[in-house]
């Protein structure tokens, strides 16, 4: 199968009237999601053409769920009304509720992930590309066409430019799923809600975890890793040359002394069983190496 997102996924785009909105929709639909309509309360009731398809308008999230039975939203909404979108969704029943937006408040995340847990809807992000199922749904913005073959490759990853990079290296293998989780201080799903999701999917056989530099949610996940997963998994971290003390792309990214350090990511990593690359190319090679030489019974 794949994990969180599928073909019979019903997608809501909260923004998709605002230009980015409109053209990640486009590129949704191209890639086979079953986009069922967006959330604009001022654009209530109207529908818009795009690419030969008319994508009904709702006045808020309740009336698009009840109106299409839609369980995941993709949001694009400014970050000044991100939280209340996100609890919008929460309260209408969403079970996933993927949050593209960069620059929200940490308060406003730390608010809206406590409301959702209550809610039971999975947070994706925020500031996160979205995830992608190859050949059933993409929800975000991950180019599908980097990619477009589904495999049985599981993919997780902090960073949404190197989630692109493995998925670019890896593509003639292909993918269950790949999930771009986000690099914010506060995050909804986590590595080690990944990598249960992809060890308990019988079409994934082995998962690539994407770290960087910052916090210690590598750490946590090399812990899950050695006590619950059975299926073979390769790393990379991000940042073995950044400077200390100095904050590197993702707000999170920070290093302090010897805490979160990439060094001391895959010493973890390492410890728990993982293979980590010192390049993306070179994660990708051991992928490639691994499948190559598995045995015939676990094909």
């Amino acid at each position: 199968m794949a994990i969180f997102l599928t073909k019979e996924s019903k997608v809501l785009v909260q923004g998709m009237t605002g230009a980015e909105g409109m053209k990640h929709t486009r590129r949704m639909l191209a890639a086979g999601t079953l986009i069922v309509g967006g959330v604009n309360p001022r654009k209530a009731g109207r529908t818009v053409d795009l690419d030969g398809r008319a994508i009904p308008v709702f006045g808020s999230v309740r009336e698009g769920v009840e109106a299409t039975g839609a369980d995941v939203t993709v949001v694009f909404v400014p970050p000044p009304f991100a939280k209340a979108a996100v609890i919008e969704a929460a309260d209408a029943g969403i079970g996933l509720a993927v949050v593209i937006t960069e620059g929200i408040p940490v308060h406003d995340a730390v608010a809206f992930h406590a409301h959702a847990r209550t809610r039971g809807t999975r947070i994706l992000g925020p500031n996160c590309p979205g995830v992608i199922s190859p050949g059933q749904s993409n929800a975000g913005i991950i180019p599908a066409d980097i990619a477009p073959r589904p495999g049985r490759i599981g993919l997780v990853s902090k960073s949404g430019t190197l989630t692109y990079q493995l998925m670019h290296e890896l593509r003639e293998t292909g993918f269950s799923s790949a999930v771009g989780i986000g690099g914010d201080p506060v995050i909804g799903t986590t590595h080690i809600d990944c990598l249960t999701a992809f060890e308990n999917d019988s079409d994934t056989e082995l998962i690539v975890l994407i770290g960087e530099i910052g916090g210690a949610a590598e750490e946590r996940a090399a812990a899950h890793i050695a006590e619950h997963i059975t299926k073979p998994v390769i790393g990379y971290i991000a940042g073995f040359t950044a400077p200390e003390g100095k904050t590197m792309g993702h707000a999170g990214a920070i290093v302090s002394g010897s805490s979160g350090t990439a060094e001391a990511k895959k010493k973890a990593l390492e410890a728990a069983g993982v293979r980590v690359g010192s390049t993306p190319t070179e994660t990708a090679k051991l992928v490639l190496t691994h499948l190559a030489t598995r045995s015939p019974s676990s094909v």
